[in-house]
Protein backbone atom coordinates (compact mmCIF):
# COMPACT_ATOMS: atom_id res chain seq x y z
CA UNK A 1 0.00 0.00 0.00
CA UNK A 2 2.90 2.35 0.72
CA UNK A 3 4.46 1.78 -2.72
CA UNK A 4 1.12 2.24 -4.44
CA UNK A 5 0.53 5.47 -2.55
CA UNK A 6 3.97 6.71 -3.55
CA UNK A 7 3.21 5.87 -7.20
CA UNK A 8 -0.06 7.79 -7.06
CA UNK A 9 1.71 10.78 -5.48
CA UNK A 10 4.36 10.72 -8.20
CA UNK A 11 1.74 10.58 -10.96
CA UNK A 12 -0.20 13.46 -9.41
CA UNK A 13 2.92 15.63 -9.06
CA UNK A 14 4.27 15.00 -12.56
CA UNK A 15 0.96 15.29 -14.42
CA UNK A 16 1.12 19.02 -15.05
CA UNK A 17 4.87 19.32 -15.84
CA UNK A 18 4.72 16.43 -18.33
CA UNK A 19 1.79 17.98 -20.19
CA UNK A 20 3.71 21.28 -20.38
CA UNK A 21 6.72 19.39 -21.77
CA UNK A 22 4.44 17.79 -24.35
CA UNK A 23 3.36 21.25 -25.53
CA UNK A 24 7.02 22.29 -25.75
CA UNK A 25 7.73 19.15 -27.77
CA UNK A 26 4.94 20.03 -30.18
CA UNK A 27 6.31 23.54 -30.67
CA UNK A 28 9.84 22.26 -31.31
CA UNK A 29 8.56 19.69 -33.77
CA UNK A 30 6.49 22.32 -35.59
CA UNK A 31 9.39 24.76 -35.87
CA UNK A 32 11.58 22.18 -37.59
CA UNK A 33 8.93 21.53 -40.26
CA UNK A 34 7.39 24.97 -40.73
CA UNK A 35 10.81 26.66 -40.86
CA UNK A 36 13.03 24.26 -42.79
CA UNK A 37 15.41 27.11 -43.71
CA UNK A 38 16.01 28.20 -40.12
CA UNK A 39 19.59 28.48 -38.85
CA UNK A 40 21.42 25.33 -37.83
CA UNK A 41 21.36 26.24 -34.14
CA UNK A 42 17.56 26.39 -34.24
CA UNK A 43 17.41 22.87 -35.64
CA UNK A 44 19.88 21.61 -33.05
CA UNK A 45 17.92 23.25 -30.24
CA UNK A 46 14.64 21.75 -31.42
CA UNK A 47 16.19 18.29 -31.70
CA UNK A 48 17.61 18.67 -28.20
CA UNK A 49 14.15 19.65 -26.91
CA UNK A 50 12.56 16.63 -28.61
CA UNK A 51 15.00 14.16 -27.10
CA UNK A 52 14.81 15.87 -23.71
CA UNK A 53 11.00 15.62 -23.61
CA UNK A 54 11.12 11.99 -24.69
CA UNK A 55 13.74 11.35 -21.99
CA UNK A 56 11.49 12.95 -19.38
CA UNK A 57 8.60 10.67 -20.32
CA UNK A 58 10.92 7.65 -20.35
CA UNK A 59 12.19 8.58 -16.89
CA UNK A 60 8.62 8.96 -15.71
CA UNK A 61 7.85 5.44 -16.93
CA UNK A 62 10.90 4.01 -15.16
CA UNK A 63 10.02 5.76 -11.89
CA UNK A 64 6.44 4.52 -12.04
CA UNK A 65 7.73 1.02 -12.75
CA UNK A 66 10.08 1.24 -9.76
CA UNK A 67 7.29 2.48 -7.47
CA UNK A 68 4.78 -0.13 -8.67
CA UNK A 69 4.14 -2.89 -6.10
CA UNK A 70 4.16 -5.56 -8.82
CA UNK A 71 6.60 -4.79 -11.63
CA UNK A 72 5.44 -7.48 -14.05
CA UNK A 73 1.79 -6.56 -13.58
CA UNK A 74 2.63 -2.90 -14.25
CA UNK A 75 4.39 -3.82 -17.51
CA UNK A 76 1.44 -5.97 -18.59
CA UNK A 77 -1.06 -3.20 -17.85
CA UNK A 78 0.95 -0.51 -19.67
CA UNK A 79 2.19 -2.09 -22.93
CA UNK A 80 1.79 1.11 -24.95
CA UNK A 81 3.92 3.04 -22.47
CA UNK A 82 6.73 0.50 -22.81
CA UNK A 83 6.42 0.51 -26.60
CA UNK A 84 6.53 4.31 -26.67
CA UNK A 85 9.70 4.31 -24.57
CA UNK A 86 11.46 1.69 -26.71
CA UNK A 87 10.46 2.90 -30.20
CA UNK A 88 12.95 5.78 -30.54
CA UNK A 89 15.76 3.53 -29.27
CA UNK A 90 15.09 0.87 -31.88
CA UNK A 91 15.18 3.33 -34.79
CA UNK A 92 15.90 6.97 -33.88
CA UNK A 93 13.50 8.54 -36.38
CA UNK A 94 11.79 11.82 -35.58
CA UNK A 95 8.43 10.35 -36.55
CA UNK A 96 8.85 7.57 -33.98
CA UNK A 97 9.60 10.17 -31.32
CA UNK A 98 6.37 11.90 -32.28
CA UNK A 99 4.39 8.66 -32.05
CA UNK A 100 5.97 7.69 -28.74
CA UNK A 101 5.35 11.11 -27.21
CA UNK A 102 1.72 11.09 -28.37
CA UNK A 103 1.22 7.66 -26.80
CA UNK A 104 2.76 8.72 -23.50
CA UNK A 105 0.85 12.01 -23.38
CA UNK A 106 -2.41 10.24 -24.17
CA UNK A 107 -1.79 7.69 -21.45
CA UNK A 108 -1.07 10.30 -18.80
CA UNK A 109 -4.02 12.44 -19.91
CA UNK A 110 -6.40 9.49 -19.47
CA UNK A 111 -5.04 8.97 -15.96
CA UNK A 112 -5.81 12.54 -14.88
CA UNK A 113 -9.11 12.62 -12.93
CA UNK A 114 -9.67 16.31 -13.67
CA UNK A 115 -9.68 15.72 -17.44
CA UNK A 116 -13.15 14.82 -18.65
CA UNK A 117 -13.90 12.70 -21.67
CA UNK A 118 -14.93 15.71 -23.75
CA UNK A 119 -11.69 17.55 -23.00
CA UNK A 120 -9.64 14.45 -23.74
CA UNK A 121 -11.36 13.83 -27.07
CA UNK A 122 -11.05 17.48 -28.11
CA UNK A 123 -7.37 17.52 -27.19
CA UNK A 124 -6.78 14.24 -29.00
CA UNK A 125 -8.44 15.56 -32.16
CA UNK A 126 -6.38 18.78 -32.13
CA UNK A 127 -3.17 16.93 -31.36
CA UNK A 128 -3.66 14.33 -34.05
CA UNK A 129 -4.56 16.94 -36.64
CA UNK A 130 -1.55 19.07 -35.77
CA UNK A 131 1.01 16.26 -35.67
CA UNK A 132 -0.58 14.49 -38.63
CA UNK A 133 -0.39 17.66 -40.72
CA UNK A 134 3.20 18.36 -39.77
CA UNK A 135 4.31 14.77 -40.27
CA UNK A 136 2.72 14.39 -43.71
CA UNK A 137 4.08 17.77 -44.77
CA UNK A 138 7.59 16.74 -43.77
CA UNK A 139 7.26 13.50 -45.74
CA UNK A 140 5.41 14.73 -48.83
CA UNK A 141 6.82 18.22 -49.34
CA UNK A 142 9.94 17.05 -51.19
CA UNK A 143 8.34 14.01 -52.88
CA UNK A 144 8.63 14.12 -56.70
CA UNK A 145 4.93 13.47 -57.26
CA UNK A 146 3.66 14.90 -54.00
CA UNK A 147 0.73 17.31 -53.97
CA UNK A 148 0.94 18.36 -50.30
CA UNK A 149 3.37 21.26 -50.47
CA UNK A 150 2.12 23.78 -47.89
CA UNK A 151 0.93 23.68 -44.31
CA UNK A 152 -2.59 24.63 -45.44
CA UNK A 153 -2.72 21.65 -47.79
CA UNK A 154 -1.53 19.39 -44.98
CA UNK A 155 -4.14 20.67 -42.50
CA UNK A 156 -6.91 20.28 -45.09
CA UNK A 157 -5.75 16.75 -45.86
CA UNK A 158 -5.64 15.84 -42.15
CA UNK A 159 -9.15 17.19 -41.58
CA UNK A 160 -10.67 15.31 -44.52
CA UNK A 161 -8.77 12.14 -43.58
CA UNK A 162 -9.77 12.14 -39.91
CA UNK A 163 -13.41 12.69 -40.80
CA UNK A 164 -13.14 9.90 -43.42
CA UNK A 165 -14.45 12.26 -46.12
CA UNK A 166 -11.47 11.95 -48.40
CA UNK A 167 -12.10 14.42 -51.25
CA UNK A 168 -8.99 13.20 -53.04
CA UNK A 169 -7.69 16.65 -54.00
CA UNK A 170 -4.69 16.03 -51.71
CA UNK A 171 -3.30 12.58 -50.98
CA UNK A 172 0.07 11.15 -49.96
CA UNK A 173 2.19 9.51 -52.62
CA UNK A 174 5.03 8.03 -50.55
CA UNK A 175 4.88 4.84 -48.54
CA UNK A 176 5.47 6.58 -45.20
CA UNK A 177 2.84 9.18 -46.06
CA UNK A 178 0.29 6.44 -46.72
CA UNK A 179 1.18 4.81 -43.41
CA UNK A 180 0.46 8.15 -41.74
CA UNK A 181 -2.84 8.33 -43.62
CA UNK A 182 -3.88 4.88 -42.36
CA UNK A 183 -3.02 5.81 -38.79
CA UNK A 184 -4.91 9.08 -39.05
CA UNK A 185 -7.96 7.38 -40.55
CA UNK A 186 -8.07 4.75 -37.82
CA UNK A 187 -7.60 7.38 -35.13
CA UNK A 188 -10.37 9.52 -36.63
CA UNK A 189 -12.78 6.58 -36.75
CA UNK A 190 -11.95 5.69 -33.14
CA UNK A 191 -12.47 9.25 -31.91
CA UNK A 192 -15.73 9.63 -33.83
CA UNK A 193 -16.86 6.36 -32.27
CA UNK A 194 -16.03 7.70 -28.81
CA UNK A 195 -17.97 10.90 -29.48
CA UNK A 196 -20.96 8.97 -30.85
CA UNK A 197 -20.93 6.58 -27.91
CA UNK A 198 -20.71 9.48 -25.46
CA UNK A 199 -23.69 11.24 -27.05
CA UNK A 200 -25.70 8.00 -27.11
CA UNK A 201 -24.84 7.33 -23.46
CA UNK A 202 -26.03 10.83 -22.54
CA UNK A 203 -29.36 10.30 -24.28
CA UNK A 204 -29.78 6.86 -22.71
CA UNK A 205 -29.04 8.19 -19.23
CA UNK A 206 -31.50 11.04 -19.80
CA UNK A 207 -34.20 8.61 -20.92
CA UNK A 208 -33.46 6.36 -17.94
CA UNK A 209 -33.85 9.29 -15.54
CA UNK A 210 -37.14 10.23 -17.17
CA UNK A 211 -38.35 6.61 -16.97
CA UNK A 212 -37.32 6.39 -13.32
CA UNK A 213 -39.22 9.59 -12.52
CA UNK A 214 -42.26 8.32 -14.40
CA UNK A 215 -42.13 4.99 -12.54
CA UNK A 216 -41.85 6.83 -9.23
CA UNK A 217 -44.88 8.97 -10.00
CA UNK A 218 -46.81 5.89 -11.14
CA UNK A 219 -45.97 4.10 -7.89
CA UNK A 220 -47.13 7.13 -5.90
CA UNK A 221 -50.42 7.23 -7.82
CA UNK A 222 -50.97 3.50 -7.26
CA UNK A 223 -50.29 3.88 -3.53
CA UNK A 224 -52.70 6.82 -3.37
CA UNK A 225 -55.33 4.83 -5.26
CA UNK A 226 -55.00 1.95 -2.79
CA UNK A 227 -55.34 4.31 0.17
CA UNK A 228 -58.43 5.92 -1.35
CA UNK A 229 -59.93 2.46 -1.92
CA UNK A 230 -59.20 1.45 1.67
CA UNK A 231 -60.77 4.68 2.96
CA UNK A 232 -63.89 4.06 0.86
CA UNK A 233 -64.16 0.52 2.21
CA UNK A 234 -63.80 1.78 5.77
CA UNK A 235 -66.46 4.47 5.21
CA UNK A 236 -68.82 1.87 3.72
CA UNK A 237 -68.25 -0.45 6.68
CA UNK A 238 -68.92 2.29 9.21
CA UNK A 239 -72.05 3.35 7.30
CA UNK A 240 -73.30 -0.24 7.37
CA UNK A 241 -72.70 -0.48 11.12
CA UNK A 242 -74.54 2.77 11.76
CA UNK A 243 -77.44 1.67 9.57
CA UNK A 244 -77.75 -1.60 11.55
CA UNK A 245 -77.79 0.21 14.92
CA UNK A 246 -79.17 3.73 14.40
CA UNK A 247 -79.31 4.46 18.13
CA UNK A 248 -75.63 3.86 18.64
CA UNK A 249 -72.82 6.08 17.48
CA UNK A 250 -71.06 4.92 14.32
CA UNK A 251 -67.70 5.28 15.97
CA UNK A 252 -67.33 4.57 19.69
CA UNK A 253 -65.90 7.46 21.67
CA UNK A 254 -62.29 7.07 22.75
CA UNK A 255 -61.78 5.83 26.29
CA UNK A 256 -59.67 7.97 28.54
CA UNK A 257 -56.55 6.29 29.82
CA UNK A 258 -56.13 6.09 33.62
CA UNK A 259 -53.92 8.71 35.18
CA UNK A 260 -50.67 7.16 36.41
Amino acid sequence: MKERTAQMRWEARTQGPLLVLAVVFGLAYAVLIVLPDAPAWVHRSCLFVEWTVWGAFALDYLVRLWLAPCKWLFVRKHPLDLLAVLLPLVQPLRLLRVVSTLLLVGRRARMAPQITLTTYVAGAVVGLMMFGSLAVLAVERDAPKGNIRTLGDAVWWSFTTMTTVGYGDHSPTTGLGRVLAVGLMLSGIALLGVVTANIAAWFISRFERDDAEERRQTALLEALTREVGELRAEVARLSAVQAAAPGEPAVPPPTSSPTP
